[in-house]
């Protein structure tokens, strides 16, 4: 008989079944759904892999979702021919529905009844939805409303040249004495600047240390990237293709790696970067109401006055200047990369390193603890969007404002530890990078283990299946240890018969034994 201190020391054996998982690559939080085959009248109960986004807490899809990117990424950097992308041609019921919308839009424009027109409206908005439930992206009209602003370049930011544009995605070809041909790209960091001096990315003074403006910058980065790609394309003078990622640095601020193909000056990629910047035109969000907001009959009361608070578009009626402007840091890190050299795959490597890690990981020492709670509290009540209950703290009313709303209460993945002010895409990949989009190199990775196992890789009707969620309660389901175990010896399967093949090929390929 067994001590209790012995039995403490044992492993559990549902950790160690977790840790096998791992070690097979199997998801230990696979969401189960029901699968109805149309055809045949066939259900049954399938795992689906939880790593339906990059920073899945389940290791093993958070690898295999980084292993996808970086070949994303390794296919499109040195990509020598032109993509092609060419639209499917339209259906006989996409045209329909078009057809349909502009009867609609004529009922619109003919509706003289307030009533009424609200009614054409709400419809259109429903068909607008079914319109690219079908198939077609966009918006049928395009953006309908635009606010007037100046578009003349600031006083504080310097000029950029601006080349003609040339039908091209590909960067310069250089041809060496030996007649060898060399295209090679670009590998970029950029930064955003400092807000107080700190050491091994915590504040020295935290009292100095501005977190209201690292805070605004971390909210608005994905607008900045926006506007660098711009101003790039501009100077470049080709639709310039990117991979980038968006990691965090040691003192919780997100900045850029980007991979892009094609070549310029390092001296003119650190004048685009510092000609960069992006306006944020909100309202002022500095100096918060003596008192909280009340919700009246159709709005929020100020109780000091008994107004109603300015709706969004008041407020953004009487701007004059920007709320915030956000600019890069003077760090900017240029690095050319030739195809094919273990530079290229090191650098690839290092772009995806920290797409299996959140943003806000959690801290190592007391001080970068508090300096990451210090963060979370200046993001709690700075807006995060037009529709940010924070903008009642600062007297205005946000974005299809309604009742029950709370300023320092969002719910928007912007105000999580998790996320640290960014909840912008993790990865961006411009359209023309691998002529491909994720679901084709998904495809692309799932025909290779198909042929690798000898099974036929025949395409799947996507109409042909119903999928509902299965209740953790449902009897026919089996227990989650009972899962992985059926998933882990797949997965052992899959492997042996791997290995004969690899086998096979070597003996295949050795030279014969030579008789004595």
């Amino acid at each position: 008989m067994t001590t209790r201190a012995v039995r403490l020391a044992q492993p559990l054996a549902r950790e160690v079944l977790e840790e096998v998982a791992k070690l097979h690559g199997v998801c230990i939080r696979p969401v189960a759904l029901k699968r109805l085959d149309i055809h045949t009248g066939k259900s049954e109960i399938i795992d689906v892999p939880c790593g339906a986004t990059l920073d899945s807490k389940c290791g093993p899809c958070a690898r295999r979702n980084r292993s996808l990117r970086m070949a994303q990424c390794r296919e499109g950097w040195h990509l020598d021919h032109e993509p092609s992308i060419t639209p499917d041609p339209a259906t006989e019921d996409q045209r329909w529905l078009i057809e349909f919308r502009a009867d609609l839009q004529a009922r619109r424009d003919h509706a003289t009844d307030e009533g009424e027109a609200a009614d054409w409206d709400q419809a259109i908005a429903e068909l607008d939805a079914e319109i690219n439930r079908a198939g077609m992206r966009g918006n049928v009209v395009g953006r309908t409303t635009k606010r007037n602003r100046s578009t003349k370049r600031r006083q504080d930011a310097p000029d950029l040249p601006r080349r003609t544009m040339a039908g091209t995605t590909l960067g310069r070809t250089y041809e060496a004495g030996d007649g060898k041909s060399y295209r090679p790209s670009l590998f970029v960091t950029l930064t955003l600047p400092g807000y107080g001096k700190v050491r091994d990315g915590i504040p020295i003074n935290p009292d100095a240390y501005d977190y209201r403006r690292a805070a605004r910058d971390a909210l608005h980065f994905s607008k900045l990237i926006d506007r660098f790609v711009q101003n790039l394309r501009r100077v470049a003078g080709y639709d310039v293709q990117y991979f980038a990622t968006v990691e965090p640095q040691r003192r919780l601020a997100p900045h850029l790696h980007m991979a892009i193909r094609g070549t310029l000056p390092r001296a003119e990629m650190k004048q685009i970067a510092a000609a960069t910047y992006h306006q944020v035109w909100w309202p002022p969000a500095d100096e918060p109401l003596d008192q909280a907001p009340v919700w009246a009959q159709d709005g929020y009361l100020n109780p000091a006055t008994g107004e109603y608070l300015p709706t969004w578009e008041q407020a953004l009626d009487q701007l004059d200047e920007p709320q915030h402007v956000i600019r890069f840091g003077d760090q900017v890190d240029v690095k050319g990369v030739l195809a094919g050299t273990p530079d290229a795959d090191q650098t690839i490597r290092y772009l995806s390193k920290y797409l299996t890690k959140s943003l806000g990981q959690t801290p190592d020492t007391q001080a970068q603890r508090d300096h990451a709670a210090r963060f979370v509290e200046a993001l709690r009540y700075e807006p995060c969007s037009p529709a940010c209950p924070n903008w009642l703290r600062y007297g205005v009313q946000p974005k299809n404002a309604r009742r029950g709303m709370t300023p320092g209460q969002c719910r928007f993945k912007a105000h999580k530890p998790e996320h640290l002010g960014y909840a912008g895409r993790r990865v961006l990949v411009s359209r023309k990078w691998s002529n491909k989009t994720l679901a084709e190199h998904k495809q692309d990775r799932r025909t290779w283990v198909l042929q690798a196992l000898g099974q036929p890789d025949e395409p799947t009707d996507p109409h042909r299946y119903l999928w509902t969620p299965v209740s953790a309660g449902d009897a026919n389901l089996p227990a989650l240890g009972l899962r992985l175990l059926r998933s882990i010896r797949e997965r052992q399967r899959w492997r042996e018969h791997l290995r004969q093949l690899e086998q096979q090929d070597l003996s295949a390929t050795s030279p014969p034994e030579v008789a004595a």
